[in-house]
């Protein structure tokens, strides 16, 4: 055999055994008369030990090994001298008799170590070592642990998992998607999934009653680093609910994931209407880790002769406790040009602070008198030592960017603790997106959300200001500032269902074409249903206070979409291209 235990399994217990180990040179030392080596596999590392005294010709071979060398290697455990408190195996090493070769290996293109000298780029390139790294690894077999807690979990409450096509027909909703040619039907095209949607809608309408499914997806859209072209969600559909029926039980599977993985509590789940997060977060996954809502300040801040307010639709802020003495005249300059870059968009800043002597200071002090400013305080229950920071625009514009620079002031405040999670659901989306460009609606969510039931009267009969205000039984999962899911209930009816495509632009043809199976199907006794789909990269990177859900996916595409391991998208051959009906124009 290779091996007896692996390279985490020894301890002063086996002292005296004789043992095999098989694994990687994690890295090599000599000190005179011996050669210590720290064999790593992926549960550990164990070091041997090779003695000129003992076995000189042994003991140089070892000298002549390199990193990352596979190697078999015999001997008898013993107690360390120098133990090692960091490593599981440091109370002992192995004393070696015999080794052998298995493999040798390349100098490694950067350092096998948790902080490598590899940038993103080199790493990916040579992903398969990348992995052999602690931290990737580690990540990955939290990622293989969370997919059990999973199925454990839901297979315990009576969902089943069904796999679904991953070759489909394109629809225009959404992102764009993934095109693959069909060699049996030259001229047509399959899709890729972006979600397994209609699928699992069919299979309620099909009695499975609860459904789940770990599945890929793929949309083809600009990358960041919470963005990969093909990712994994859990994908869940029930029969027969309403939408605390729903909401319960995931917020049960994310409580328990939290629990056995991380020993987390995380307690009750508050719930937050999506006009009441964008009003006082300016944003729907507002991080509530932290408080510093907004305060609006039109009946207060408007009418005094300053244009940049009186003309806005809205003059907005927030209180950093605390932060007068941190902010010089210098370091609000900076931060006002912070929020005047390109990726905020605000105009300037507005500041006002309360000294610790009581005394005020403004950047809009000659507009305004200090009884003014003194009362724009009280509204933002301001203390001494605190510093308003206020913005002024466009509504959605002005939330958006005062959002941004609240999480920035959090951060800076160091209000965003990482062993900190907090978790709530966002109720009550729009169902409707009105788009100017375009002149029509589009789905908040996607096109087969339900209104909720008070609305549905509205939906059908309602006029444009009426439609732009209907509200969906939709619901997002926001954890420390970011959508782990999202879902809501689904439309049931086929009357219902015409309507949404109708209001969306669908022409009646154009609707029976792309989802007349669907329709079809709900003429047949569909269920009330609806389900929920998390982003399971994210939410493994969200749990282990990560940002880029990257390190999470074995073998990831970089920024432009590429895979620079394997070097695709590449070209193919002419004759495939003529065997699939294709050809390509030249530019």
């Amino acid at each position: 055999m290779y091996r007896t235990h692996n390279c985490n399994e020894l301890r002063i217990d086996n002292v005296g055994e004789q043992v095999t180990l098989s694994g990687w040179l994690h890295s090599s030392r000599d000190f005179g008369g011996l050669t210590f080596i720290d064999l790593r596999d992926r549960y550990g590392i164990t070091q041997l030990v090779f003695s000129m005294d003992d076995n000189a010709e042994m003991c140089e071979m070892a000298r002549k090994l390199g990193r990352e060398y596979v190697i078999q290697a015999s001997g008898i455990v013993r107690e360390r001298s120098n133990k090692n408190p960091h490593r599981a195996t440091g109370d002992i090493e192995i004393e070696i008799k015999s080794f052998i070769v298995l493999n040798s290996s390349k100098t490694p293109p950067f350092t096998i170590e948790n902080d490598t000298d590899g940038g993103d780029e080199l790493r990916m390139k040579y992903r398969y070592l990348d992995i052999r790294r602690e931290p990737v690894k580690e990540n990955l077999i939290f990622r293989s642990r969370c997919s059990l807690e999973v199925r454990k979990y839901l297979g315990e409450n009576d969902f089943i998992e069904v796999e679904t096509p991953f070759l489909i027909k394109s629809t225009p909703e959404g992102a764009r998607d993934f095109i693959v040619p069909s060699r049996l039907n030259k001229g047509q095209f399959y899709a890729l999934p972006q979600s397994p949607q209609t699928f699992k809608q069919l299979l309620m309408v099909a009695g499975m009653d609860k459904y789940y499914q770990i599945v890929k997806c793929f949309r083809d859209e600009d990358l960041r680093a919470d963005r990969q072209p093909e990712f994994t969600q859990i994908d869940c559909e029930m029969s027969f609910v309403h939408r605390d029926d729903i909401l319960n039980t995931f917020e049960g599977l994310t409580k328990h994931l939290f629990k056995t993985l991380k020993g987390v509590d995380l307690g009750e789940f508050p719930r937050m209407d999506y006009d009441y997060a964008l009003k006082y977060y300016g944003s729907d996954k507002p991080d509530v880790r932290f408080d510093m809502k907004f305060v609006e300040l039109n009946d207060v801040a408007k009418g005094h002769d300053f244009s940049v307010f009186d003309d806005a639709e809205l003059v907005v802020g927030i209180n950093a406790k605390g932060q007068s003495k941190e902010y010089s005249n210098k370091a609000i300059k900076k931060l006002t040009e912070w929020v005047k870059r390109p990726q905020i968009g605000a105009k300037g800043l507005v500041y006002v602070k309360f000294e610790e002597d009581g005394t005020i200071r403004s950047s809009v002090g000659k507009f305004f008198t200090e009884e003014q400013l003194r009362s724009w305080g009280e509204l933002m229950d301001a203390e001494a030592g605190d510093m308003l920071l206020i913005l002024s625009g466009e509504t959605d514009k002005v939330r958006k960017q005062l959002g941004e620079l609240r999480l920035e002031m959090g951060r800076r405040m160091g209000l965003m603790k990482p062993d900190d999670f907090k978790a709530l659901w966002i109720v009550d989306f729009p169902l409707l997106e009105w788009d100017e460009d375009e002149g029509r609606f589009f789905a908040m969510h996607h096109p087969f959300t339900a209104p909720k039931k008070d609305e549905i009267e509205k939906m059908m009969s309602g006029d444009f200001d009426t439609l732009k205000n209907l509200k969906a039984d939709a619901y997002d999962l926001v954890i420390n500032g970011a959508e782990i899911g999202g879902g809501s209930i689904r439309i049931h009816d086929r009357k219902l269902q015409a309507k949404n495509f109708t209001l969306l632009g669908f022409t009646p043809e154009e609707a029976e074409k792309q989802f007349g199976f669907l329709m079809g199907a709900f003429e047949y006794g569909a269920p009330p249903h609806g389900g929920i789909a998390f982003g399971f990269d994210r939410l493994c990177a969200v749990m282990n206070n990560q940002n880029s859900i990257r390190d999470f996916i074995a073998f990831p595409k970089n920024n432009q979409g590429r895979d620079v391991m394997i070097d695709a998208p590449d070209t193919v051959d002419k004759e495939q291209l003529i065997e699939l009906g294709l050809s390509l124009r030249e530019e």
